[in-house]
């Protein structure tokens, strides 16, 4: 069997932090290849094909694309920034043979920039440096390259891959370079470096087959999709494979439908061979890691593990005064449905069935679990969820916890107030630098448990000119008691709409979270208190009108606006004793015991 190499392919990942815009540089190669007709309307970051992923501006599901230039076919595989999605980075770095490293010319490598190449160069793959925002007003590009070079020698890169080529791009303008000084308009300079510098797919073409599944969709018309390379041999359609499990367990099956990556779009192919990215339907219980070989000659690919889940928080069926009445799936068979089908894709979820109505689901960290939840909430799901817990390990009898590497920009003169809220949630600072342009850069490794509830604390702190990035750091030893929040909730104990009288008063005491005319429950949670303890207030008390009257004492009652809570910000500040319930229409925040006489028993009891 002679080794074969494929000049027609090359397999390439883009890794970046989130907004160093690496999907708008897929955008610029997509509309430069002419993949799309000229007089095609293409949205603006083709990639980002999901609402979610919209609306944040951050990618969640890695996604594949290809274009042609000079009839090479190149694979990109775009990948999620965010450390919560990681489990998602690590399968698909192994489909590929480089990675695009793509850099904002201003802010530099970030942490989640390390995170993912640390996982790029222990797999052996060579880094292509693209410096972005090179149009910027204060781009430091020259600098910014002397911190990839001191990041890779920190990261453990050996001799290869600190000969990186470097490109400065603006991909919002379409253009790269491969010196600053250059006056080219196109990608060119890109496309280029990517056919030289990346390797093509080296294999036998006659050897029997193997595709490691890296990623799973599913389609009503043909079920589940395997997502993978072939990493031997060639696979047709009709074809009969073998599923080799992660317990060295097989089955048979007869491979269905066989796609490959034209563009944004899969396209039916009758066969394909070793270096191709390909989709196919006819295997219905693959999951990811697992290999598809070939019948007669089963062999596995080594099985990719995949980041534990840190943080758990319980789902639970609706059952508040207003259950049922805005959301259309509703009931425990509907939750659970929902969230096994989740499994089949999100590898770094797990769920377990505490009571018929109540699941413990386990995922990476606060976003990755909001997004889960906000997603159902927009498919129509109803559904209450607990405050988040960290999730322990015992090691030789010591109860270790997840620690989180933080770092911190913030202007110089919100330092204090950052440093002083360090100190009780048990942060470690381990690194300070002068940032640029008044901006310090402040290193922490604290406890995962001290950063829920943080961020908004954080923003209040620094009026919103703060940026606080974290990923997971390992376990360490339990580090103490942290204190929780030092406010009150404002509890309603009517059922009704409330009404501005009995909202004026309340604002005397705390901060409110609804304005007048919305239905509250007994129970409900509608504002945060002044003080530590908790406050019961009927917010749907009217005013008693008498027939004599003043003429000045009736105007209208000023009302603070209301603080409008999003769904992480109300999963950041429920307590132990409280619930968030998420509806397609509504984010409401309650009490678990709704009964104000019953919670004052059961506080005295503890």
């Amino acid at each position: 069997m002679e080794l074969i190499k494929r000049e027609d392919i090359r397999n390439i990942a883009i890794i970046a932090h989130v907004d160093h815009g690496k999907t708008t540089l897929v955008d610029a190669l997509l509309k430069q290849s002419h993949t799309f007709r000229d007089n095609e309307k293409v949205a603006e970051r083709v990639m980002d094909s999901n609402d979610l992923e919209k609306e944040r501006g951050i990618t969640i599901l890695s996604k594949n694309t290809s274009i042609k230039y000079n009839d090479v076919k190149i694979n990109i595989v775009d990948t999620p920034g965010h450390a919560d999605f990681g489990g998602e980075v690590e399968r698909v770095l192994k489909m590929v043979d480089s990675v695009l490293l793509v850099v904002d010319s201003y802010e530099g490598p970030m942490p989640q920039t390390k995170f993912v190449l640390k996982k790029a160069l222990e797999l052996g793959l060579k880094p292509i440096v693209v410096i972005n925002k090179i149009d910027k007003p204060d781009a430091r590009p020259e600098a910014v390259i002397d911190e990839v070079f001191e990041l890779f020698l920190e990261l453990g890169a050996n001799d290869e891959q600190l000969d990186f080529s470097i490109i400065y791009a603006s991909a919002r303008n379409g253009f790269a370079r491969y010196e600053v000084e250059d006056t080219n308009e196109d990608m060119i300079p890109l496309f280029d470096t990517i056919l030289e510098k990346v390797d093509c797919p080296e294999g036998y073409i006659d050897a029997p087959l193997q595709m490691l599944v890296t990623t799973l969709d599913s389609n009503e018309y043909v079920g589940r999709i395997a997502l993978g390379r072939i990493h031997r041999g060639k696979v047709k359609k009709n074809q009969q494979v073998t599923l080799v499990r992660k317990d060295g367990s097989s089955s048979n099956y007869r491979v269905s439908a066989l796609f490959v990556y034209d563009g944004l779009k899969r396209v039916e192919t009758e066969e394909a061979g070793f270096g191709d990215i390909v989709a196919l339907a006819g295997v219905p219980d693959a999951n990811i890691g697992e290999t598809i070989a070939d019948t007669q000659n089963p062999e596995a690919l080594p099985f990719v593990e995949i980041d534990e889940p840190t943080l758990s928080m319980n789902f639970m069926v609706n059952d508040s005064p207003f259950a049922g009445q805005e959301g259309e799936f509703i009931t425990s068979r509907h939750l659970r449905d929902r969230l096994m089908k989740e499994l089949e894709t999100n590898v770094s979820l797990r769920v377990k069935e505490i009571t018929p109505d109540c699941f413990e689901v386990s995922g990476r960290g606060e976003l990755h679990l909001s997004v889960l939840i906000e997603t159902m909430r927009r498919e129509g799901y109803e559904l209450q969820v607990s405050k988040a817990n960290v999730i322990f390990k015992e090691e030789n009898g010591k109860k270790m916890e997840p620690m989180e590497y933080l770092t911190i920009d913030v202007p110089e003169e919100f330092m204090g107030p950052v440093m002083e809220k360090m100190g009780p949630r048990k942060g470690e600072m381990v690194n300070m630098t002068s940032a640029v342009n008044g901006y310090t850069r402040l290193e922490f490794v604290i406890p995962a448990r001290g950063l829920i509830g943080f961020r908004n604390e954080f923003m209040t702190d620094t009026k919103g000119n703060g940026i606080m990035n974290h990923v997971f750091h390992g376990y360490a030893p339990y580090k103490g008691e942290i204190p929780g929040r030092n406010r009150g909730s404002i509890v309603s104990f009517e059922q009704g709409d409330s009404i501005a009288y009995g909202l004026f008063n309340a604002q005397e005491r705390g901060s409110l979270f609804i304005g007048a005319g919305v239905p509250v429950y007994q129970g409900m949670i509608v504002g945060v208190c002044g003080r530590a303890d908790d406050l019961d207030i009927n917010v749907c008390k009217g005013k008693k009108l008498t027939n004599t009257r003043a003429s000045g004492s009736d105007e209208a009652l000023k009302l603070v606006p209301p603080i409008e809570m999003t769904l992480e910000q109300a999963l950041e500040f429920i307590n132990s004793d409280e619930l968030v319930e998420v509806t397609p229409q509504n984010i409401r925040m309650r009490k678990i015991e709704l009964d104000p006489n019953q919670r004052k028993r059961n506080n005295r009891k503890k």
